[in-house]
């Protein structure tokens, strides 16, 4: 007879809005084991599988911390009361919670004071996404349960015991907590049940988790246009819900933290129901899609993550969706997820032309059959041989800004979106990969008068030689990363040029004039390179890897996403972190396109 071994969650700390998917561990009848599920409509020898899912509601109210949501709250402050902020945002769960987070928690006061005063109350601008109560809104307020992939089934009736009621939430094998779930403890039960008479047969496996804890939620991201005057992600957009205005479009480059490089190990400090792939995509989603951005460029997106979630996901969203996974070879005889980088785009506002693929692999071969000595092509292979990969896209732009005088000229946009390698000891490697990409978009710039916007995660600091190539269009001979060139493929250091008016689009924050606000937004930049003081926070590395460039001669910077205070995140030691679910930065820019002028 088909028997439960063992149930199990991969994590016990249910997050609103995160779907809990228990492991159930199957015995069938010839002795062989499964974690398939076993439906009423495909019943095996004659049995399948019912489940439920209670929430157990104490007569005692819990209160839920607001910093470390998986602890009881044991006092409130009542400066977040006067101020109207969520109810959710006042509980501490001790004094030392409550300082160590003060000048992030008055941030808030500050800012919902600042909103009043402008516009009279922006509660639900500021935190639309909680209701009065200061939780997530509920998912459904119908009495039937229509939580998880089952039919419809009637209200069932509460169950009484010592003091706590249970309440059936759900009858699929999987469930979503929502905001009624909140301080609750969530039971799990999954039975054996005869096709014939659906009666259960055998012991009833359960399991408890603990408390449901609300999805923390970052402050909303100002946009910061370049003449001062600031804007609120998910506040002022324009009647279509957008924040580029006419003739303008956004773009957001965003590495994401493939869960495969995701561990404990490396990420010790940060929670592990944080660090779970099921929280991170969900947050990661609702922060990518927030930001309402026309053109989304994502780095480490694994292909089965792309496949499964992010293309269906942000589909539902107008995005079309666009991929390139990194080359395998390195994961040769290896089972581990391969990621890569994933382009979307709002099918409204753009078409796709023409996808190109850099595999730097092959570029890679190619070099060293053409300037490598023979008995060094093993060697050389063995240094340059990397999986990374560079997505290429051309689109059109379906909105125009050209005026009367240039009637049905199409604007095309040439979008790059790479990683370059990690390794630190590989400097001349990472150099080699950012002037082969150049190299290429030079042949399409040569092809098509163009736009060009290239993004990604160059995992080169500001003053690199990556950098420098990209940003100033050549390498000085002198500069120390030249230094590391056991192969030769840099030299003679002349060839390392070319000829895109590339700039930094966070940049334009250090050529901003006086204004308010903008003296805080400066002191997130270097002063010495014009760039962030950083885009990846962990323990152990705080600086800039992420980069947007544009070509200066056909595009201009609007605006950009307001950069992230480093004392902000430290609060939670650094990133990942259970309100940011990378442990890089989002960068957006707002764009638009100069007149074109004959070359």
């Amino acid at each position: 007879m088909l028997s439960v071994l063992r149930v199990h969650l991969p994590s016990d700390i249910p997050i609103v809005g995160c779907e809990l998917t228990p492991y159930v561990l199957l015995r069938r009848t010839d002795k062989t084991l499964t974690t398939d599920d076993v439906l009423e409509s495909a019943p095996i020898d004659g049995h399948f599988l019912r489940y439920k899912w209670y929430r157990i509601q104490s007569d005692r109210k819990v209160a839920i911390c607001s910093v470390h949501p998986s602890e009881q709250a044991t006092l409130q402050c009542l400066g977040c009361v006067k101020a109207k902020l969520p109810v959710s945002k006042s509980y501490h769960c001790s004094t030392k919670c409550f300082s160590d987070a003060w000048q992030h928690h008055r941030a808030l006061h500050d800012r919902a004071a600042s909103a009043l005063n402008e516009n009279g109350t922006e509660e639900e601008e500021l935190f639309g996404r909680f209701n009065s109560s200061g939780s997530l809104p509920s998912a459904a307020s119908s009495p039937s349960l229509i939580n998880g992939s089952t039919p419809l089934y009637p209200a069932s009736v509460p169950q009484r015991s010592g003091g706590e009621t249970w309440f059936e939430v759900g009858r699929s094998k999987t469930y979503t907590p929502t905001a009624d779930d909140i301080g609750h403890v969530l039971k799990f039960e999954c039975v054996v049940v005869d096709a014939e008479t659906k009666l259960p047969v055998g012991h009833v496996s359960t399991l408890l988790t603990s408390r449901v804890i609300p999805a923390p939620s970052p402050s909303p991201r100002r946009l910061i246009p370049v003449n001062g005057v600031d804007m609120m992600i998910g506040g002022h957009l324009d009647p279509e819900g957008r924040v580029s205005s006419a003739g303008t479009f956004t773009v957001l480059s965003y590495n994401i933290l493939s869960d495969v490089y995701a561990t404990n190990d490396v990420y010790s400090y940060c929670p592990s129901w944080a660090l779970s792939w099921p929280y991170r995509r969900q947050n990661l989603l609702r922060e990518i899609v927030g930001y309402r951005a026309d053109i989304v460029c994502l780095q480490e997106v694994q292909s089965d993550h792309f496949e499964e979630y992010f293309a269906p996901e942000l589909d539902k969203h107008g995005y079309q969706a666009l991929y390139k996974r990194k080359t395998s070879e390195v994961y040769s005889g290896n089972t581990q997820p391969i990621d890569g980088c994933a382009t979307f785009f709002r099918r409204d506002r753009f078409s796709h032309v023409k996808k190109y693929e850099v595999e730097f692999n092959k570029a890679a071969q190619s070099l060293t059959e053409a300037v490598v000595p023979s008995a060094q092509k093993k060697t050389a292979l063995s240094r340059l041989v990397k999986d990374n990969v560079a997505l290429i896209v051309v689109l059109e732009a379906k909105f125009t800004n050209q005026g009367a005088d240039n009637p049905g000229k199409r604007q095309l946009l040439c979008v790059a979106n790479t990683h370059v390698n990690v390794h630190h000891d590989l400097k001349d490697v990472k150099l080699w990969q950012v002037h082969t990409l150049l190299k290429g978009l030079e042949k399409i710039a040569v092809s098509a008068d163009i736009p060009m916007l290239v993004c990604g995660d160059f995992n080169a600091v500001p003053g690199s030689a990556p950098h420098a190539l990209l940003a100033m269009g050549k390498v000085d001979p002198m500069h120390p990363d030249l230094a590391n060139d056991p192969l030769g493929i840099l030299r003679p250091a002349g060839k390392l040029t070319h000829q895109l008016p590339l700039v930094s689009a966070y940049s334009s924050f250090a050529r901003m004039g006086v204004g308010i606000g903008l003296e805080q937004h400066r002191r997130r930049m270097d002063p010495s390179t014009n760039e962030p003081l950083f885009t990846n926070c962990t323990r152990d590395f705080l600086g800039t890897l992420d980069y947007i460039f544009y070509t200066a001669d056909s595009l201009t910077v609007e605006s950009l996403l307001e950069l992230l205070d480093e004392d902000s995140l430290r609060k939670d030691t650094a990133l990942p972190s259970p309100e940011w679910s990378s442990d890089h930065i989002a960068l957006l820019a707002e764009f638009r396109c100069k007149p074109r002028t004959r070359r």
